[in-house]
């Protein structure tokens, strides 16, 4: 789908000075993106002009280093401009052969032999029309390949060709919902959920997507990047029929798209991922093997605006390292597009947090190379690669998405030139490093690394040796934080004696002071104080009676 000029989403530069501010410090290569350190001596870091980030060609899209720094439109254009000159070249040099051939036979057999040959001998030219005639019948198919299969699917034929393309589709291999795995399914059933709102143009979506895909797993001769034309082209004819049911509405055009995208590739993925015809699996292993050499590569070493030890910057380096690896288990590109998008939003949010100030671009290519050094996510390159060939090209052209895709690719070509001079080290120290032999954090000295001052400017480690000295540096805070503690409680432990011993004392003084006299008395009678006790008759005697 063709997207509108629109301008590159570019994130952090807020006002034209910051944009002008940006320093030209990693340039996009002839054949791949090179990487331009900075020698400035108040400041080591690693930084990337916006423009550099776009394509060669000046269309305003975010350009590849896969695609020679073009966009991917530009990229199909060149590619398809090379192989139609190749294929004019490659038809001149056989019609060259074919004529030097024959006028090698000709001479070889003489004037008077000439007619006899040309009668009675037509074997001889018949083998040398052999090759010849492949190589035209080679050029045909090449050129019949070049009629795209949407084309044919739209087309008032198209009803009774898909049938007939569908059974050979299927007689050599079982029905593909046979074979699908749960969430193939699952996608299926959300694609026909998606699909019944557009009622009549939804079945025919659906109609010419499984038609797609029963030829695409027919062609199992093709290479990546035939299988990548044929589902640009299937991209570009879906989006165009689209626009025009849609009378331009390039949002509803762009939903449809993305659901197209998911059903395709989702059904595809095991065909298409890393396909044996590419070195894709070797690229997997060359760059896991360079990142597991630089493992002492640190924070400090790359100028990296992210401070760890704060909990938030550090929850935020950890999701970030999740979104990138996760990028693996996903199928569909656009999937795997929101995960390197989720994972540069993590950075920004601990770069945000840590400056305390909004995060600008220059801060973003150096923390996501020391992200993806710290991650070493899987089948890095093959997931670039199934990107790169198989996304919506509108998504890699322009928007965040493409932005951020495009700052890994160069975070990618920068760890794969990584070297001395653009970490400031001596070329005998940084092999040293990488064999093993030294660790920066036991042999380097003052003025080596930035923030010389402080122990942890100098720590280089692998991720489980800085864990190990991190917890070392815990327990020593914590033993120091135990004694303060215990002196703390023995000084109150005196501090309570001494108080016991003054209010003793303070009670026995005044004691002292004011004696206490302790009167003895006798408890009187109710009536002792009656004054009339003396008009009172006698008590009365008990008296007995008997009888």
């Amino acid at each position: 789908m063709k997207p509108s000029l629109s301008r590159p989403w570019t994130p952090g530069l807020h006002t034209e000075q910051e944009r002008r501010g940006s320093l030209v410090l990693l340039h996009v290569g002839e054949n791949k993106q090179s990487t331009i350190m900075s020698q400035r001596t108040e400041r080591r870091g690693i930084h990337v002009d916006q423009s550099d980030l776009l394509c060669k060609k000046g269309c305003g899209y975010y350009g590849n280093a896969a695609w020679q720094g073009l966009c991917s439109k530009c990229w199909r254009e060149e590619y398809q401009r090379v192989r139609q000159k190749q294929i004019q070249d490659d038809w001149a040099l056989a019609e060259k052969l074919q004529r030097e051939e024959e006028a090698a036979y000709a001479s070889s057999h003489g004037v008077q032999t000439q007619s006899h040959s040309q009668s009675t001998a037509p074997h001889p030219g018949h083998a040398s029309l052999g090759p010849f005639s492949k190589f035209e019948e080679k050029k045909t198919n090449e050129k019949t390949r070049k009629v795209t299969t949407v084309k044919k699917f739209f087309s008032p034929s198209s009803r009774t060709a898909t049938k007939k393309e569908t059974q050979e589709g299927k007689t050599p291999s079982p029905s593909i919902s046979r074979r699908a795995s749960f969430d193939t399914d699952q996608v299926s059933r959300d694609f026909l959920d998606f699909l019944k709102n557009l009622q009549k143009p939804g079945r025919e979506i659906h109609k010419q997507c499984r038609v797609f895909i029963v030829n695409m797993l027919s062609k199992k001769d093709l290479g990546a990047d035939e299988l990548s034309e044929c589902v640009q082209d299937f991209y570009q004819n879906m989006a165009d029929r689209l626009m025009s049911h849609f009378k331009g509405s390039s949002d509803s055009v762009e939903q449809v798209m993305d659901q197209v995208e998911k059903y395709i590739m989702t059904r595809l993925y095991k065909s298409v991922f890393c396909p044996e015809t590419t070195d894709d699996e070797k690229k997997d292993l060359a760059t896991q093997n360079r990142i597991r050499a630089l493992h002492w590569v640190t924070i400090q070493m790359l100028c990296v605006s992210v401070d760890e030890e704060i909990p938030e910057v550090s929850e935020n380096v950890d999701k970030a390292i999740t979104d990138i690896i996760e990028m693996d288990s996903k199928r569909v590109p656009r999937d795997k597009l929101v995960c390197i998008t989720r994972c540069s939003k993590h950075i920004f949010s601990a770069i945000r947090i840590t400056k305390n100030e909004p995060a600008s671009a220059d801060d973003f290519l150096p923390a996501l190379i020391y992200i993806v050094l710290k991650a070493n996510p899987p089948r890095l390159q093959s997931n670039i690669q199934y990107i790169t060939r198989f996304c919506n090209p509108s998504r890699l052209m322009t928007g965040e998405d493409g932005y951020y895709f495009t700052n890994l690719c160069c975070a990618v070509a920068f760890i794969e030139k990584l070297d001395a001079q653009s970490l400031n080290l001596s070329p005998e120290e940084f092999e040293r490093y990488m064999s093993g032999q030294a660790s920066p954090r036991f042999n380097g000295s003052e003025g080596d690394w930035p923030h010389t001052g402080s122990a942890l400017g100098i720590t280089a480690t692998n991720p489980v040796l800085a864990q190990v000295n991190h917890n070392l540096e815990l327990l020593s805070g914590l033993s120091g934080r135990q004694e303060r503690l215990m002196e703390a409680a023995q000084s109150l432990q005196a501090d309570l004696l001494s108080w016991s011993d003054s209010v003793q004392r303070e009670v026995h003084d005044i004691r002292e002071k004011y004696p206490l006299e302790i009167l003895s008395c006798t408890v009187p009678a109710i009536d002792a104080n009656n004054i009339d006790n003396d008009n009172l008759p006698s008590p009365l005697t008990p008296q007995v009676f008997s009888g």
